[in-house]
């Protein structure tokens, strides 16, 4: 047999916003995350779902960064694609951006199976910040989008089970501390795109792992699965049963039939095939189905109102057209997390392609249809004999490396000389990032920073964190000791440590950063604001220049103290905050918010006005928040604006 399937480089070229810099301040609590039941809810809830609810949700965003740096501003940028192609498909994938599957063209046709963003612009919707819609994603880690979604992934070559190429994707999860692949590949003459997962687990204790494949495709579809019932969710928190696919006389089936953003989980029944499709009024689509352990199958939609909407033109070029999601996950819903035992792995295969059938009309008839001609095209049997070939070749060793993820994979195998096979970490990955811990790794000690600069990342596992208690009790590992510390649920240690790293330290704002979230927490506003001015002051004047790195924590620091003085109604010194902040920062989106909030505290609701009036994009809004409105709401009783208006939820709820 001849192969045809090939892999090759590519650059794709889009209108891009740049990442800037991650935000330098550790990430003590989470970002606002909308993805909680209510507890109204948890009761009659199925017993392994309610288990799953409440295993191990994420507490801290520790050790990754909050990636917050981007802006609104677009122009033409190369990406570093790699293209899988047979003589049916050709996939687009972006190695340098989470591995995702920005294109799957189905050539016979010219059919764009996805959608595929014209844009690439960073939004507040990772765990950690900076994520970008469209394509296929791969969502490991916690609830939510992964906070991979911008990061660079390991990728090469590997051979494919049918002897052809494949590529390979990997990396290392930092949340839940675990290596995983995904496999792609394309046999000769298939309609289908193959994925092959794999999630490891090398610890001596269980680990709670998710994953869930998010794919967009156009909204005007009709939106097919086995199900009957679905657990919707929406922005308003709560989560019930409802029928498929009518409820309220509406039917949820058709995404443009929603007035506001919602989550569909569907309830496939045991035993029935796992599959999903998304089928246009012609009848042509796209279907995703899979091995049954990867269980859940989900719609995610926008909704028709204005709030919806203006999401859909914040995250690509309006006038382009809205999608919706469909996805496929580990459990039945996105707000579970599952077991993953000690010293074990999880995987499962994947398939991606075309499918054409009528999709309006009877529900039971078109899911009939749909699954009728998924089994002419790809058989249940075709998709186990394929994971069970993939299972042969997950431990063959890449060979041409593609692109190069990041150097926290092989600082841990260094430190626990894992043999992970397929997925090799190698040292020439580890970068200045992972330096210092390299040498605690080595010595014992963590050195000290060579120049003055804001702190590094600080690594909160169990291991690194004794490896810290250890160490020399020097400033800068008490500081980092302390954030593991507080990781780890220690909170008053923790304070213990930031306070006596405060007597010797030659930089004390990031200090006393920790020690006013610390008192945040508990409920001490004064005190924290006052810690907040003091931290302030203090990075003002240890700051080296109006580089990227020191205008970052300016900027960091600065909104976070600006919040803390207004909530302490310290007007005058919040505006001296203000003033003391680069023009550059004063005019970004967020800043003019914070800066109308300023004026409104100051007496001067007619300036603050003003602010709105003269426009501004909050380039970092995050999903579900509502400060726009709220502070609009204190300044008028006319409507919010429609450039404003990012509303996800009824306004009564």
């Amino acid at each position: 047999m001849v192969i045809v399937t090939r892999i090759r480089r590519e650059v794709l070229t889009l209108p891009a916003a740049q990442l800037g810099p991650d935000n330098p301040l550790p990430p003590l609590h989470l970002l606002d995350e909308v993805h909680r039941v209510d507890d109204r809810d948890l009761d009659g809830l199925p017993r392994d779902m309610a288990r799953q609810l409440a295993h191990e949700p994420l507490t801290s965003l520790l050790p990754v960064r909050v990636r917050d740096g981007y802006g609104r501003s677009r122009a033409p940028r190369a990406l570093d694609a790699l293209v899988i192609e047979n003589d049916r498909l050709r996939a687009t994938v972006l190695p340098g951006l989470g591995g995702r599957v920005a294109s799957l063209l189905h050539l016979p046709t010219g059919r764009e199976l996805l959608y595929r963003n014209p844009v690439f612009q960073p939004a507040n919707f990772a765990l950690n910040g900076a994520w970008y819609s469209g394509g296929i994603e791969w969502n490991i880690g916690a609830t939510g989008h992964t906070t991979l979604s911008c990061a660079p992934l390991h990728a090469a070559r590997v051979t494919a089970p049918d002897g052809g190429e494949m590529l390979r994707l990997w990396e290392w999860e930092r949340l839940r501390d675990l290596p995983f692949q995904v496999d792609l590949w394309l046999p000769d003459g298939s309609d289908f795109l193959y994925v092959a997962v794999r999630v490891r687990n090398p610890h001596e204790r269980p680990a709670p792992a998710y994953w869930w494949s998010n794919t967009a495709v156009p909204e005007e579809r009709r939106i097919l699965a086995p199900a009957d019932e679905a657990w919707q969710f929406g922005y308003e928190r709560r989560l019930r049963r409802v029928p498929v696919p009518s409820y309220d006389g509406v039917d949820r089936t058709h995404p443009l039939n929603s007035p506001y953003a919602a989550d569909y989980f569907y309830e496939v029944p045991d035993g029935r095939r796992r599959w999903i499709a998304a089928v246009d009024a012609d009848g042509h689509g796209l279907v995703q189905t899979s091995t049954d352990t990867l269980r859940g199958r989900k719609l995610f939609v926008w909704g028709h109102l204005p709030g919806g909407r203006r999401w859909q033109q914040w995250l690509t070029e309006p006038g382009t057209g809205g999608y919706c999601e469909i996805q496929a996950g580990l459990a039945r819903t996105q707000l579970e997390h599952v077991r993953l035992e000690a010293e074990s792995e999880v995987s499962w295969l994947e398939a991606y392609g075309p499918l054409d059938t009528p999709a309006d009309g009877d529900w039971a008839r078109a899911v009939q249809g749909a699954e009728e001609r998924l089994e002419t095209a790809l058989p249940p049997a075709r998709v186990e004999e394929a994971y069970a070939a993939w299972q042969s070749c997950a431990d063959t060793e890449p060979g041409e490396i593609l692109a190069a993820g990041s150097g926290w994979g092989a600082l841990e195998v260094l430190r626990a000389d894992w043999k992970l096979p397929g997925t090799p970490f190698a040292e020439s990955t580890l970068t200045e990032a992972q330096a210092p811990w390299r040498e605690l790794l080595r010595t014992g000690s963590l050195p000290e920073p060579r120049r003055v600069r804001p702190p590094g990342e600080t690594l909160v596992a169990p291991h690194w964190r004794d490896m810290l208690e250890t160490a020399p009790a020097t400033p800068h590992t008490e500081y980092h000791l302390g954030i593991a510390q507080w990781h780890a649920g220690d909170r008053a240690q923790a304070v213990r440590s930031w306070e006596r790293a405060l007597q010797l330290a030659p930089s004390l704002w990031p200090l006393l950063r920790c020690l006013a979230v610390a008192d945040q927490t508990v409920g001490h506003h004064e005190r924290a604001a006052e810690r907040y001015a003091e931290a302030f002051d203090d990075l003002c004047r240890e700051r080296r220049d109006d580089g990227e790195v020191w205008t970052a924590a300016l900027a960091a620091l600065g909104r976070e103290t600006l919040r803390a003085l207004l909530r302490a109604r310290r007007t005058a010194d919040a505006r001296a905050v203000w003033d003391r902040l680069l023009p550059a920062v004063r005019e970004r989106g967020r800043f003019r918010l914070l800066q109308a909030e300023l004026l409104l505290a100051e007496g001067r609701p007619d300036h603050a006005r003003a602010v709105f009036d003269a426009g501004f994009e909050v380039a970092d809004l995050r999903e579900g928040e509502e400060a726009i409105g709220r502070l609009w709401a204190r300044l008028t009783d006319e409507p919010l604006p429609a450039r404003h208006d990012f509303r996800m939820r009824p306004d009564q709820a």
